[in-house]
């Protein structure tokens, strides 16, 4: 492994345990992907530095837990911000 990804990976993992911020915030803020980041966080950090991966682990694991609430609050906010939409005009048929 490159000394390079070592090093993104550590910074990774403090960065997830002081911020306790998504997988998809800390790939914005480093740079790279969801994919990377689950990738260095899961498989790298574990032979790097045990310790700190058992610390992130938990981290992930509470996010998982609660991905369901964040999403059912993220489409909420989403259909907040769109105005609805006028109701079409009734079709009035020549019937009695």
């Amino acid at each position: 492994m490159h000394d390079y990804i070592k090093e993104r990976t550590i910074k990774i993992g403090r960065s997830i345990v002081e911020t306790k911020n998504t997988v998809r915030t800390i790939a914005k803020e480093f740079g790279v992907s969801k994919s990377t980041v689950h990738k260095d966080l899961t498989e790298r950090l574990p032979e790097i530095n045990p310790e700190l991966a058992n610390q992130v682990k938990t981290i992930l694991e509470y996010h998982k837990s609660i991905r369901h609430l964040r999403g059912g609050e993220a489409t909420k906010i989403k259909y907040k911000k769109t105005k609805p939409k006028a109701k079409p005009a009734p079709v009035l048929s020549g019937r009695p």
